[in-house]
């Protein structure tokens, strides 16, 4: 059997940083503590993009949304992009994906197709047959919906029926044009045997015992769905949180004075945001972001009983690794697509608001014979960089498009790869248009065709309360951010010719 090693990312969708035990004693992660001690955790990582889709793409391609194409929901990945999964498969890895994926629409167009829309979403003939290979994975499993969505079907649904569920569209959301359903909130009477985020796990194991078997090495993305809104979860998952102890983010007297308008009209009633409206993508998050302290607590608990439901089925995909011997040779990185909000700065789930709850990300890493045990590091981090470092540390050249950074030999204890993260953020062609570049210390906004903008020192302000963007008193910080900021886009420039150190 080859000496590279297996490579197991484990990702959940739209988890806020903090929703780990080894941080946050109010959840409960077991699972993903043991990776912690046993690995290293990775507290300053970022996302290229704080939505799904292009976020996602960023991940297989090491490329930005502005690189790859796929700049918002609703933009597909060209299936002819080179991805993480195609240089792994031409040097022999076994490459998968199981669970969610959302690298196309949820809409065909008439110049643009997609599989992940209706109707080949419950098309169970077509899913029964399709296997890959798609975006440089020879075997797929994958579903599109959260919760109890009408989205639901795919290799998912029929995993259901095998399992005896053939009525299983009774838990969800009727087709659109069908008679509506009863909306579920919190508590799903889908049991948790036919819930996805035990196919998910349970379908992770089968397709590791599968590349074990074949004597090859495996690249497996495990990408769960949860803990995306809705809030709804099955029992025990539902019950596991008091409401009562949740203790959600709130928004500070007089903060979003000095912030861009978009962020003020988040605390109005009735909103109007039409003036960002130029085409038919969605603007995540333009909309009242005014809850009830009752409501918000109990979504909390909600979220978080999806975060352990999650952790309980990778527990079993770790244990797996040890039944089988092959931990010592597995690396296996846990993190998410996108943060979220829960309440701070007065705002909940995502949009066009790039504070640390929505662009920071957990992240971890073990590997028990190269990456240290139980240690923390500050040393920023981007999934842009997860499809070069899975390329280094199998041993294959990084090409010269992917323009993420290599974090294989910091993940070692090494000197950090990058000093900077920049985040893209694009709903619509130019009228919401965004990136934000975070240093060590700071962190600037920039938006295309505003005077306005944000800029935070997070040594002084971690909480990010105070915009200094308008104050005089912070022009020499914000001279310099504007710079790095400069300099930072251009570093991103993808190149034909070999790397070099320090590129």
């Amino acid at each position: 059997m080859t000496t590279r090693p297996n490579i197991l990312l484990i990702t959940s969708d739209q988890q806020h940083w903090s929703a780990l035990g080894a941080i946050n004693k109010t959840i409960k992660t077991p699972a993903l503590d043991r990776l912690a001690a046993e690995g290293t955790r990775l507290d300053r990582a970022y996302c290229p993009s704080p939505v799904c889709s292009p976020s996602r793409s960023s991940i297989i391609t090491g490329q930005y949304p502005s690189q790859h194409g796929c700049w918002t929901i609703g933009v597909k990945l060209d299936e002819d992009t080179p991805t993480v999964g195609d240089y792994l498969g031409d040097a022999g890895y076994d490459t998968t994906l199981i669970g969610k994926a959302h690298f196309q629409p949820l809409a065909s167009t008439p110049d643009q197709t997609s599989i992940e829309a209706h109707p080949t979403l419950r098309d169970l003939d077509f899913w029964r047959d399709f296997h890959g290979p798609w975006y440089g994975f020879d075997h797929v499993e994958t579903a599109r919906m959260h919760a109890d969505e009408h989205l639901a079907g795919g290799h998912y649904a029929i995993w259901m029926e095998e399992k005896g569920l053939t009525n299983w569209a009774d838990y969800f959301m009727a087709l659109p044009g069908d008679p509506a359903k009863p909306t579920r909130e919190h508590r799903w009477d889908l049991p948790e045997e036919f819930h996805y985020t035990t196919w998910t796990g349970e379908r992770t194991i089968a397709s590791i015992e599968r590349s074990v078997s074949s004597g090859r090495p495996f690249f497996l993305w495990s990408s769960f769905h949860d803990p995306h809104p809705p809030y709804l979860v099955p029992e025990p998952w539902a019950s596991m949180y008091d409401p009562a102890d949740m203790d959600p983010g709130t928004l500070t007297p007089g903060e979003m004075d000095a912030l861009p308008r978009h962020f003020r009209l988040t605390q109005e009633e009735n909103p109007d945001f039409s003036e960002w409206e130029e085409s038919g993508f969605a603007n995540h998050g333009f909309q009242s972001h005014l809850v009830d302290d009752e409501q918000l607590r109990k979504d909390m608990a909600i979220y978080y009983g999806m975060v352990s439901f999650m952790d309980h089925q990778i527990g079993k995909i770790l244990d797996r690794l040890d039944e089988l011997g092959i931990a010592k040779n597995t690396i296996v990185v846990f993190t998410t697509d996108h943060g979220h909000f829960l309440g701070q700065h007065g705002l909940f789930h995502k949009g066009a608001f790039h504070f640390e709850d929505l662009i920071r990300l957990p992240f971890l890493v073990r590997a028990p014979k190269h990456i240290p045990a139980g240690q923390t590091s500050s040393a920023i981090q981007s999934l842009v960089d997860l499809a070069p470092t899975f390329l280094t540390a199998a041993g294959i050249p990084v090409p010269g498009q992917m323009t993420g950074r290599s974090q294989w030999a910091t993940w070692q204890g090494s000197e950090p790869a990058r000093d900077w993260a920049m985040v893209e953020n694009r709903h619509q062609p130019t009228a919401l248009s965004l990136r934000t570049l975070v240093t060590d210390t700071a962190k600037i906004t920039v938006y295309r065709n505003s005077d306005d903008g944000e800029l935070f020192d997070l040594e002084h302000d971690p909480g990010e309360i105070h915009n200094l963007w308008h104050d005089p008193d912070a022009a020499a910080l914000k001279s310099a951010m504007l710079l790095r900021f400069v300099q930072a886009d251009i570093e991103r420039e993808p190149t034909r010719y070999p790397r070099i150190a320090g590129a």
